[in-house]
Parts: structure tokens; C-alpha cells; sequence
């Protein structure tokens, strides 16, 4: 079949249609040979199979869509739960999904794996006998052709025939779409939602499908197309007897990379038995690599660790690595397994599983690990801790343990994420996209967003420019306006590097490069810093926070800051200095403070670049609880409403912490208001992507996790019940609820193609994001979010200029 992929310079066509080629009439099945749940499912009895272009280029989408009968889809569309997500399933045209095709007496069948199922199971477009096999055979060379495309990001028409046939599966067999009947023929399949169940039969070796010579319209012979076919056609004709079967490439497995020897070693802080696997990308599976290996944790002095994975039988050396923050380490108790991240020298990320025999295996190697990886982050002995910090430090990295009590855990799930879940495999197809070609040429890109609380506004800050945007009734961004050329009131123009809505959306709070002693006032009605205000001659402003979380909506002039090493309230009505002297408090030591929240009371939580968290219920006085450092610098905070729920953002991961005291004299008081007793402690989870899929994005972007500071959606009487962040061209957003009662995937993404600057919820909302790219902002739907699987890392929309970048 390959010989002929000159035919697809004429199938392609024209470039600017949506759709390259398409089967008119077709049935769709998901068959699932080993599932309890029915041998096959019949989706859409009467469907069209296309293959459509993406805005992004190289990319293709498989996309089947329900067909309906006369006054049909009228019924649907009065019905009042009808969900258009029903009538289309949308799959990326890409190697791992594994298209392939047959011909087995007289029937076509398609089919491809179903990446969010089981190992086996399969969606099948069986064709319609109505369809010539001139346009069943282009459809499948045009598949190839596609994925072609995206692997080697360049046009088919380069492709010789050897690269085409990788992309031919033809040894995947194709189970029956029905058992033991034919799938055409069925007279069990009467409509969508049909289940059959019992024993498949086996297939004969299917037939391998022949390209004849194509029959649609020729174009005519001064278009640029009408050479191109004539080729076509002539190497059709001349080789329409050819064999068509191909020999495939089967898709390799993950390699596990070269080990690196242990370093010498001092005191070994564990080892134990365990299976080692390695995860696999292509068929997104842990393959088992050795079935007995010990793992050992060593100290090699200076503060450094080291983690040595060798066979028990043999000695061979599998994994060494050094015990640093980039593990991203993952304990389940539930199936004794430890789960972490390894990069090799050349970048790419590797997954790793150890599975022990038992809770105490996996127990001590946990304390083992963590001490080292504790004593490396804070130079300081691991038992020189408090024991309530260091069970604070193994609970915060266990993904199984629920952080309600039971009565807390009984409210029902919201039902819009179940269906993102239920659709989380297809491509969200109803995005409405820019077609604005070219960049900006003004060599700056978006930095900073500032979403508005008293007015519906976002703001975006580019260089020395400030973009202004309306949100829309119906949930749009709407460019406003243009901020140019931001000044000092003394004519010095700068670009600020932090800024702060203030005085109910009517100011910008905005601090220059290089002058950490003086912050500026923006009007924003009229577009211009009016003031400049030094808030202290020794104390320098590190960041700075609203007086409580919804100051900003207020008429409220003071605000608080924080230094390395202070927490200090900035009143600008004060004549000179800004910083009140009453309202100081400052450490002797270097604390290295890096982030402040508020919560509606006003009450205060500072985190530090050590990764240790202070809550005050005013200023001016010691902290009334000191929650512990995990090891990594804490970059950005949040606090709910309430005060009850704290969110730390790290590199690699977020801390959420229940800051509740659940038992004693101070039982339901906030570690805010009153001292955690001596044996008591804050509940903390850690909140990391799963290994597996850290590798998955690091193959797909070669860039390492850097987490953009996270924020609970947040609104007036409005329940947190979601966290957004974003790292490289990744948004992430993570269900409360499930984080809470330790569900399985909790979080859900959203891949743009260019890096994501900045992100958080419209206010009032947990239903819609705000996203900012480095030429862009939009607001997208938080339910177009897929559940994590390789098909939802692989996709990057391109996206057009917004306005923000045409005006700037």
C-alpha cells in the first residue's frame, strides 16, 4: 500500500478544508475482550469517520461523529440533558493509538486503541458495504501519511516508503466487533448502547487491503493539484498488482538508561528487597525489569545521598542516582509500591517503580529515603526533628491517606467533573481559535496577571505595557485597552516585576527591578503611576499581600509586605516612610521569607525559601504555629476564605495543609488563632503529577517541572473546591475534594503549544480559567481539562495573537 503514497498529495488537497478525507457511513464499537463489562459496546450505529486538520501544524485528529435520522437530532437537541459530547469522539492521529485496517469477506473494518482502557481493548469503525474500497483503501493511506506527519513534524510527500510502513500495525490483530457473529452483519446491533458479551471467535489472517486505481474528481489541468494527480494515477496503474502487505517495525520498548556506580559511601540509611519496573512510553505501562533487586539509600558526606538500585542475584547495577527534590517521589501503601522520577544526563525523564512484599519493607524504606532527602534539603540531622515534625514529613508525601473525617467525605461529587472524566480520552472540539498569523515584533512577552475582584477585568503585564481586558457575559476575554509606556512619576520608564490590584480595582500596587525600597501607584483610569512611595530606608519590600483576601474589593489603603526576614503593614497615608513601626515584626535570623497569604479575617500566613510556613491571626506578635519544612523553597501561597486549607507552591510540587486542629483543648480552632498542641500537627498533602506522567511531559517537551504559584478558585461565599497552576505549556487544575479523600486522579490538564506565563480563576467562578501565554490571554472552561493520558500530552493547540499583542 505504501508504493502508492504519492496519491496522497491529491487526497490532501486543498490545505485550507478542515477535513483531508472522510467515509460517509459507518458503525462505531468499543470492544473490550477481557472486560466484565460486556465483550462490545455498539456507540453510534450510524456514524461518519473523518480525519480532520488541527490548527496546529503536523497534527491530525481521527473524528467520528453520530449521524442521524430525519427529525432525529431535533428530538436531541429539545431534550433537556442533551450533551453535544455524545454526538463525537475525536482521537489524535499519532503512532501509539496503533490505526490499522482489514478486509475480511467483503467487510472493512478500522481500528485503534482505546488509550484510556484496558491493555486490549479497541475502538472499531466498521464499514458500510455501501462504501467503494477505492475510498476504504485511501482513508487508511491517509492515516499513515498522517501520523507520518506529527512523528517526523514534516509533509508525507517526503516520506520514502520503508518510513511509511512503520506506521503500519497490521500485526495487532483486530478482534470480531461482535462475538462470534460478523460485525456487519449483526442483527443483534439495533442502536447506540448496544452491550453483547461472550467468547470472541478467532479471526482468520485478515486480508491485506489493495489501493486501486482512485476515482474522485480530477481537478482541473491548471491547478496546482492536477500534476501531482496525474502522477498519482500513473503509479497506481503501474503497480495495482503489487503485493500491498507490508513488514511492520514493532514500536521498542523504553530502554532503561546506562546506571551510574555508586559513589563511596558512609552509613547505608536502608536497604531492602523490592521488584524494580520501568515505565513505559509507548505503551504507557511499568514493565518488569528485574524481579529481585535491593535498594539502598547511602550517605556519601556533605550533606548528599545517594539511591543505588542493584540485582540481589547478580550485583548488576540498574539505577544510581543522587537523593535530591527531583525524585518527585510517590509512596502507596496500597499496593507497597514507590514511584520516582530519574533524568538522565541527556535530559530525558525516566519512571521508576519499586513494589516491596510487605508494609514494613516499604515502611522502613520510606523513613530511609525521606531522612535523606530531608537531611539534604536542610543540612540538618534528620533526628535532631521533633517526632510529630518528622511524621508531618512521611504523612505529606503518602497518597492514600484521606485528610476529611468521614462525615466531611460523604458530599457527592460535582457532576461536571465526572463527565470531563467520562470524555477525557477525545479532544475538546468546540474551541474557538484565532487566525492571526506572525509575533509581535516589540521583543517582549506577557509576564504577569492580575485578575479583578470588584470588576469583571484581567490584566496583563508585557514589558512596559499593560494589556486591559473585559470578561464577557458569556465567558470571553474582550480586549479594553492599552496601558503604554509605564513611568515613574520622575519620567523613568520601567517594566514592573510584581504587581497588586488595589482600592476595589481602581489602583495597581507595582514594584520596579532594582528598587526594592520604593513601590508606585497606578491609576488605572487614567493609565499612570501618580505616586511613588518609599516604604523603608533599611528594610527592603520582598513581596507584598492585600490586608485580608478580599481588601482589594474594599476601600482599604494599607496593605502588608514582607522582607527576608520581617512581616511589616504599609499605611500610604503616612508622611514619609510607608512602613508602621507598630506593626513590625522582625526576625533575627535570616528566615529568608519568600510568599504571604490572607485569609477574609485578615489573619496571615508567610511561607520562607526554606519551605517552613508561619500563621499569625494579627501582626506585630510570634507566630502561634510553625508548620515544618519539607525541604524546597515555598515560591507563592495561597489561604482559603475560611483559613482552614493553606497552599504552597514548590518547583516540583504543592503542599496543601489542613490547618484545622482536630482533637484537645483547641479542637476546631485554625493553627491561625491557637498553638497546635505538643503531639498534634497540621494534616499536609503533597500534590505531585504522578511519575509516570512527569515522564510523558518531559518526552514531549524536553523541560523540566516548574510550577507556576497556584491559587484556589475564590469568590464572595464561594467553597474552594479547586487549585489551578501551570508548568511549561501545561495547565493544571486538581479537585479538593478528591485531594481530600485520597481519590485516584485528582488533577486534570490542558496542553497549549507555547509556555504558560500565568494563570488563575475568573472571580466568583471555579468553572472558568484565565490563562496567559507569552502573546496571549483567553478564558477557557475548565471542563474542556482531560484526565491524563498520553493523548492529552501530546496535543498543543496552536493559538493566534490575541488582541493584547496586535494593540501592543
Amino acid at each position: 500500500m505504501f508504493m502508492l503514497r504519492n496519491l496522497g498529495k491529491a487526497l490532501f488537497g486543498d490545505g485550507n478544508k478542515q477535513d483531508v478525507i472522510s467515509i460517509d457511513q459507518g458503525q462505531l464499537y468499543i470492544v473490550r475482550p477481557d472486560s466484565p463489562k460486556g465483550y462490545s459496546e455498539c456507540i453510534f450505529k450510524d456514524s461518519v469517520a473523518c480525519i480532520r486538520r488541527t490548527s496546529t501544524p503536523y497534527h491530525y485528529q481521527l473524528v467520528i461523529q453520530r449521524a442521524y435520522e430525519e427529525g432525529e437530532e431535533q428530538l436531541i437537541d429539545d431534550a433537556e440533558d442533551a450533551d453535544d459530547l455524545k454526538d463525537e469522539k475525536i482521537f489524535l492521529l499519532d503512532e501509539s493509538i496503533k490505526f490499522r485496517s482489514l478486509v475480511k469477506e467483503g467487510e472493512s473494518v478500522f481500528a485503534w486503541r482505546d488509550l484510556s482502557g484496558d491493555s486490549g481493548d479497541v475502538y472499531e469503525f466498521v464499514v458500510d458495504p455501501s462504501i467503494d474500497s477505492t475510498t476504504v483503501a485511501n482513508f487508511s493511506l491517509v492515516a499513515v501519511q498522517c501520523q507520518y506527519e506529527r512523528k517526523y513534524r514534516k509533509a508525507h510527500t517526503e516520506a520514502s516508503e520503508k518510513e511509511l510502513e512503520e506506521f503500519s500495525f497490521q500485526e495487532s490483530p483486530i478482534p470480531p466487533a461482535s462475538p462470534g457473529l460478523s460485525p456487519i452483519s449483526s442483527p443483534s446491533r439495533s442502536g447506540s448502547g448496544t452491550k453483547l458479551s461472550g467468547t470472541p471467535r478467532k479471526f482468520k489472517e485478515p486480508e491485506p487491503l489493495e489501493l486501486p486505481s482512485p476515482t474522485p474528481s480530477e481537478p482541473d489541468s491548471d491547478s496546482p493539484d492536477a500534476q501531482l494527480f496525474a502522477e498519482a494515477r500513473s503509479e497506481v496503474k503501474s503497480e495495482e498488482k503489487a503485493d500491498a502487505k507490508v513488514e511492520t517495525k514493532a514500536v521498542a520498548q523504553t530502554d532503561a538508561p546506562k546506571a551510574v556506580a555508586r559513589p563511596s559511601s558512609g552509613e547505608d540509611l536502608c536497604e531492602e528487597e523490592a521488584e524494580l519496573h520501568l515505565y513505559d512510553i509507548n505503551s504507557g505501562t511499568f514493565v518488569l525489569k528485574a524481579p529481585s533487586v535491593l535498594a539502598t539509600v547511602s550517605d556519601i558526606g556533605h550533606w548528599s545521598y545517594w539511591l543505588d538500585i542493584s540485582d540481589k542475584e547478580d550485583g548488576k547495577c540498574w539505577l544510581g542516582t543522587p537523593v535530591i527534590a527531583d525524585l518527585n517521589p510517590v509512596f502507596n501503601f496500597e499496593y507497597f509500591s514507590f514511584i520516582f522520577n530519574y533524568f538522565a544526563e541527556d535530559g530525558i525523564a525516566y519512571s521508576w517503580l519499586l513494589r516491596f512484599k510487605d508494609t514494613e519493607s516499604l515502611d522502613r524504606f520510606q523513613e530511609g529515603l525521606m531522612r535523606a532527602l530531608w537531611e539534604q534539603l536542610n543540612e540538618t540531622k534528620w533526628l535532631k526533628a521533633k517526632d510529630q515534625d518528622r511524621d508531618y514529613v512521611l504523612e505529606a508525601f503518602q497518597e492514600d491517606i484521606e485528610m476529611l473525617d468521614a462525615e466531611e467525605g460523604e458530599e457527592e461529587e460535582e457532576e461536571e467533573d465526572e463527565e470531563a472524566d467520562r470524555t477525557s480520552e477525545h479532544y475538546d472540539s468546540d474551541e474557538e481559535y484565532d487566525d492571526v498569523a506572525g509575533q509581535p515584533e516589540d521583543g517582549d512577552v506577557n509576564s504577569q496577571l492580575a485578575v479583578g475582584y470588584k470588576h469583571d477585568r484581567s490584566f496583563v503585564v508585557r514589558g512596559d505595557k499593560i494589556g486591559v481586558f473585559k470578561h464577557t457575559p458569556n465567558n470571553k476575554i474582550e480586549f479594553a485597552t492599552t496601558i503604554n509606556k509605564i513611568k515613574t512619576p520622575g519620567g523613568l520608564k520601567f517594566a514592573p516585576t510584581k504587581v497588586m490590584l488595589h482600592q476595589q480595582d481602581s489602583n495597581m500596587i507595582m514594584q520596579r527591578e532594582g528598587d526594592p525600597h520604593t513601590l508606585y501607584k497606578m491609576d488605572l483610569e487614567y493609565g499612570k503611576v501618580v505616586d511613588e512611595w518609599k516604604v523603608h530606608d533599611d528594610i527592603p519590600v520582598h513581596t507584598f499581600t492585600p490586608d485580608s483576601k478580599f481588601a482589594q474589593m474594599t476601600g482599604e489603603e494599607t496593605f502588608l509586605g514582607i522582607s527576608n526576614n520581617a512581616l511589616f503593614r504599609i499605611d500610604p497615608r503616612l508622611a514619609g516612610q510607608k512602613l508602621v513601626d507598630s506593626q513590625l515584626k522582625q526576625y533575627v535570623s535570616k528566615n529568608d521569607f519568600s510568599a504571604a497569604a490572607t485569609t477574609e479575617k485578615g489573619y496571615i500566613a508567610v511561607a520562607s525559601n526554606k519551605g517552613d510556613i508561619r500563621l499569625f491571626d494579627r501582626l506585630g506578635i510570634n507566630a502561634k504555629t510553625h508548620i515544618p519544612a519539607l525541604g524546597e523553597p515555598i515560591i507563592g501561597l495561597d489561604v482559603s476564605a475560611d483559613g482552614r486549607w493553606i497552599l504552597a507552591t514548590c518547583k516540583t510540587y504543592l503542599l496543601l495543609i489542613d490547618a484545622e486542629q482536630k482533637d484537645g483543648k483547641n479542637a476546631g480552632k485554625l493553627g491561625f488563632e491557637k498553638s497546635f498542641a505538643k503531639d498534634s500537627k497540621p494534616r499536609p498533602r503533597r500534590l505531585g503529577l504522578n511519575p509516570s506522567h512527569v515522564a510523558q511531559m518531559q518526552h514531549e517537551t524536553k523541560q523540566p517541572l516548574s510550577f507556576t504559584v497556584a491559587k484556589f478558585n475564590t469568590g464572595l461565599d464561594a467553597a474552594e473546591t479547586t487549585i489551578v497552576t501551570s508548568t511549561g505549556p501545561f495547565v493544571v487544575t486538581w479537585n479538593l475534594k478528591k485531594v481530600q479523600r485520597a481519590q485516584k486522579d485528582p488533577y486534570t490538564i490542558k496542553r497549549y503549544q507555547d509556555e504558560v506565563k500565568a494563570d488563575n480563576f475568573k472571580f466568583g467562578s471555579d468553572k472558568n480559567v484565565i490563562v496567559a501565554l507569552p502573546n496571549e490571554i483567553e478564558m477557557v472552561k475548565r471542563e474542556t481539562f482531560k484526565k491524563p493520558t498520553r493523548e492529552s500530552f501530546a496535543v498543543g493547540r496552536r493559538q493566534g495573537r490575541s488582541r493584547v499583542v496586535e494593540e501592543y
